[in-house]
């Protein structure tokens, strides 16, 4: 399922470590890169495989643009048998526990080996692959410069499978250990459909508030509200501003759009092709930032 329009190479490997191991896809761009550029990790949801993700998402396109390099782990049939990320674990939010070890390490592994840009490291997600995003964005702030989450949930809501499904209907739950604000501040950028009915349109304010943190001026900050047209297109989007008036979050309330990857192609699954482009847009908003 390799993108014709990625001329670049799409590599199958693996890493290992204490904690267990992961196979994983990585596209690297079709030019040599002359310094060192960006890389961006891709967490897959249910049922989906990196090569799925990959096509749907469309995410190698633009990497080929931007000479990035784009890593997607893949979630093993037995970790999980719909291959679903257990973000809803508590032994799966901490750090240098299980998977999100596997996925920082990995992460490391790319960056050295292929001559990635530490500073310019990010991590986005679907759906439990967006929960995930926000796990490692909580709990590696020194690995991850920025997160993307779509229709995903916050950090801690759920402790196990049954509490997990009641965050994802939006009834509360008791909190986790890192449930409410993160420890330290992490440029975010929600995407959520306000007619998701998988994973309750709430979710996604809560991830956006969850990441937000004095120390990025959130009691002083400034919100700018955009408004774009109805529809399957139709969005409002809400910029958190710090005080150089730079965007530092993002949240994007995408209008009569359910459980799908906003701007996705049809080729893959669980994507929304006449919805706003939320790869580009991440991508965007990811290397907008400076460190």
């Amino acid at each position: 399922m390799h993108d014709p329009r990625a001329p670049g190479e799409f590599l199958h490997g693996s890493f290992n470590s204490a904690t267990g191991g992961l196979d994983y896809k990585l596209y690297v761009p079709s030019r040599p890169a002359s310094t060192p550029g960006p890389l961006i990790v891709m967490l897959h949801a249910c049922s989906q495989n990196a090569d799925d993700f990959a096509v749907g998402a469309a995410m190698n396109v633009l990497a080929e643009a931007h000479d990035c390099l784009v890593l997607y782990p893949e979630q093993s049939c037995q970790a999980n048998s719909s291959l679903c990320w257990n973000w809803f674990e508590a032994e799966q939010q901490g750090r240098e526990s299980r998977k999100p070890a596997l996925i920082a390490g990995m992460t490391r592994e790319v960056i050295s080996r292929w001559q990635g840009d530490q500073y310019r490291v990010y991590v986005a997600g679907l759906s439990a692959g967006g929960a995930m995003a926000a796990v490692m964005g909580a709990t590696y702030p020194d690995v991850y410069a920025a997160i993307g989450v779509h229709s995903g949930l916050p950090v801690g809501t759920a402790r196990d499978l049954v509490s997990a499904m009641a965050a994802m209907k939006k009834a509360r739950t008791g909190r986790g250990r890192l449930a409410g604000k993160v420890v330290k501040p992490v440029l975010i950028i929600v995407f959520h459909g306000d007619m998701d009915d998988k994973v309750h349109p709430y979710n996604g304010e809560a991830v956006l508030e969850q990441f937000l943190h004095p120390a990025q001026g959130e009691c002083n900050a400034a919100r700018r509200q955009i408004q774009h047209g109805g529809g399957e297109r139709g969005f409002t989007r809400t910029e958190i501003l710090d005080s150089a008036g730079r965007s530092v979050a993002e949240y994007w309330q995408l209008h009569h759009a359910s459980h799908a990857w906003s701007g996705g192609s049809a080729a893959g699954s669980y994507t929304n092709p006449a919805g706003p482009d939320a790869s580009a847009e991440m991508l965007r908003f990811f290397l907008s930032q400076t460190i």
